[in-house]
């Protein structure tokens, strides 16, 4: 049977556990097999403690055989990206600076899965504190992406996406910063949601830019993710930026929420730089959905050539004020060879910290600095309002808007390293929506000629997942893109 369940969607899953098909012990150990098969070519883990799963899955069979099952996640392996914390796991971000540091609490994501009797399964590749677009920049892997090992599997949660698609884990949690979540799902042929900012805790998560970061899940399906989102979704009074906002019922969203809907294509996301075939999946889609009865508007939103240059000034400035706190002097690495303080703190962190965030930190520091906020700082939150006025605007007007998640295909390791522009470019899709603070999914739409996935991006009005889920849901349900996986 194990060879039948890599593949399984977390609903599959939990029917076989429910009717007594499956233990979760006989599931983590097949999964734990997987992973330890696969995962010498992908390297989608920084670590996985074996038995401390294993002794999870056990207690969730003991509750199911006493009749005391935590629901729909209960016995379920869920991934974890390393920049969020699991009382005494590591949490490393990726960087030599975290190297050894194991996270003394649980961040409240972790706390719900717990509760809910998820199997918290191993610690997943990133950017360098999720400073990235492709999974190269961590410290310890480049993480590759299963549908071609010589491409990259995305960023920054490159290792929550690959890990998924590869058959190592059913569903996993990312942190989405300008695209983290949405583009690697786009790249390896999965569904990811960033959900609206203040929707789930981001307590326990170490901070990139605070304004920015949201955590989402990944998944095999829409109903997978709605699953996930319904159990980390909420209000935390450990977190001053989660909103107290009811939380609906998503899953029952798919049902009860059919359309047709006024759907917004944006033409500023249709111009120079996308990819002819990855325009051409996505005019299917948006034309399957008009097939369905779906008003298609074309709108236009003015600000958004301006939405990279506004995100790299405000997420760095950030990311330089929050990775301050990584000085040498407390818990992170600590350069041995020193003669004083100040000696101490520069080696440390020259020591500790990579090229990208060095690069990050540099300009945030430089945007910050006497002289440069007015100029810099204060004028990118000023049309950062705009960029989230054209989104207000848009829906005035539609239900969603239909976009592509990246403007090309995974591209090979190596390919955009030594262009950091081209690389921030990766993200010129999914950035609008973490600096409008809006949920957005991306899910599978085809394949371009080389048989590598393409994601479509669907963008919703701030705490509307259930109806972004709704709209992507019955795309999913009638195309078979989901169900194509790699060979590995």
């Amino acid at each position: 049977m194990s060879n039948d369940l890599h593949y399984k969607t977390l609903t599959e899953l939990q029917a076989l556990l429910s009717g007594g098909e499956l233990s979760s012990v006989d599931l983590t150990q097949a999964l734990i097999t997987r992973k330890e098969a696969v995962d010498p070519q992908v390297r989608a883990f920084n670590s996985l403690n074996k038995e401390g799963a294993l002794a999870q899955a056990e207690a969730s069979d003991k509750r199911r055989a006493a009749g005391e099952s935590l629901g729909q996640l209960d016995g379920i392996p869920v991934g974890l990206k390393d920049v969020i914390s699991v009382k005494d796991r590591p949490l490393t971000c990726s960087s030599k600076m975290l190297e050894n540091f194991v996270s003394p609490y649980d961040s409240t994501v972790s706390q719900k899965l717990k509760d809910a009797g998820a199997v918290l399964f191993g610690r997943l590749n990133m950017d360098e504190f999720a400073m990235g677009s492709s999974t190269e920049n961590s410290a310890f892997n480049t993480t590759f992406n299963p549908w071609d090992l010589e491409r990259v599997a995305g960023g920054s949660s490159g290792g929550s996406a690959a890990a998924v698609s590869a058959g190592s884990v059913p569903v996993s949690l990312g942190s989405d910063t300008g695209g983290s979540i949405r583009q690697p799902a786009s790249f390896c042929g999965v569904v990811g949601m960033k959900p609206t900012y203040g929707r789930v805790s981001r307590f326990g998560l170490v901070a990139y830019a605070s304004s920015l970061d949201q955590i989402g899940p990944f998944g095999r399906s829409i109903e997978d993710i709605a699953t996930v989102l319904q159990i980390i979704s909420g209000h935390d009074p450990k977190d001053s930026t989660s909103i107290e906002e009811e939380v609906p019922n998503y899953p029952g969203a798919l049902e009860s929420q059919k359309g047709p809907w006024k759907l917004g294509v944006p033409k500023e996301y249709f111009g120079e730089g996308l990819d002819s075939e990855v325009k051409a999946s996505i005019q299917k889609a948006i034309d399957w959905y008009s097939d369905q009865g779906c008003e298609i508007h074309e709108i236009s939103m003015p600000n958004m050539d301006l939405a990279v240059a506004v995100y790299y000034i405000i997420a760095t400035a950030e990311a330089s004020s929050n990775l301050a706190r990584f000085d040498g002097v407390r818990y992170t690495h600590r350069s041995k060879d020193v003669e004083n303080a100040i000696d101490l703190y520069f080696k440390s962190r020259a020591e500790g910290f990579g090229e990208e965030v060095k690069r990050r930190i540099i300009l945030g520091t430089y945007v910050l600095s006497s002289g440069y906020y007015d100029a810099y700082y204060l004028r990118a939150q000023k049309v950062r309002t705009l960029i989230r006025q054209d989104f207000m605007k848009a829906y005035e007007t539609v239900d969603a808007l239909l976009t592509p998640t990246s403007p090309f295909v995974s591209f090979k390791a190596g390919e955009k390293n030594e262009d950091p522009l081209q690389m921030y470019l990766s993200d010129i899709y999914t950035i609008s929506a973490n600096l409008a603070g809006i949920p957005g999914i991306s899910l599978p739409c085809g394949q371009n000629s080389q048989g590598l996935p393409v994601g479509l991006q669907i963008l919703g009005k701030p705490f509307g997942e259930s109806g972004l889920l709704a709209i992507a849901n019955g795309y999913e349900q009638a195309h078979d893109h989901s169900n194509q996986h790699p060979t590995l």
